[in-house]
């Protein structure tokens, strides 16, 4: 039993450091959790009264401001040559636009809905 979990555990810590793939993964899953957060905001401020535009501008909006935030993350890592990307020293760096990408994707959706819900008050 202890020899098949050794050989578990060497098989996965065999796995190659690919700081490009990382990237793109963290890239691929923002997108999906800002998405659903996305609908699931906008959703609920379109059930406010009225038949008001400002939810479908905060998605338009929503939408353009992600996507090329999104693409100049995976454009910064996908430069790296093999050895960058295999090099332990870029965990720093990988570390900070991942976390600048996880705050973009959990927050912008809250964060325009908001301005949007307050504009539409302040002006209706």
């Amino acid at each position: 039993m202890v020899k098949a979990w050794e050989g578990v555990l060497a098989h996965r810590s065999a796995k190659p450091l690919d700081w490009r793939k990382r990237m793109s993964d963290n890239v691929a899953y923002a997108l999906l959790v800002y998405t659903a957060l996305q609908i699931f905001v906008t959703l609920g401020t379109m059930h406010g009264k009225g038949g008001s535009m400002l939810p479908y501008k905060a998605l338009i909006i929503l939408v353009v401001a992600i996507i090329p935030a999104c693409r100049r993350f995976e454009k910064r890592w996908a430069r790296l040559s093999d050895a960058q990307a295999a090099d332990p020293q870029f965990k720093s760096f990988y570390r900070r636009d991942q976390l600048w990408l996880w705050l973009l994707a959990l927050g912008l959706p809250f964060a325009v809905s908001g301005l949007f819900l307050g504009l539409g008050k302040l002006f209706a």
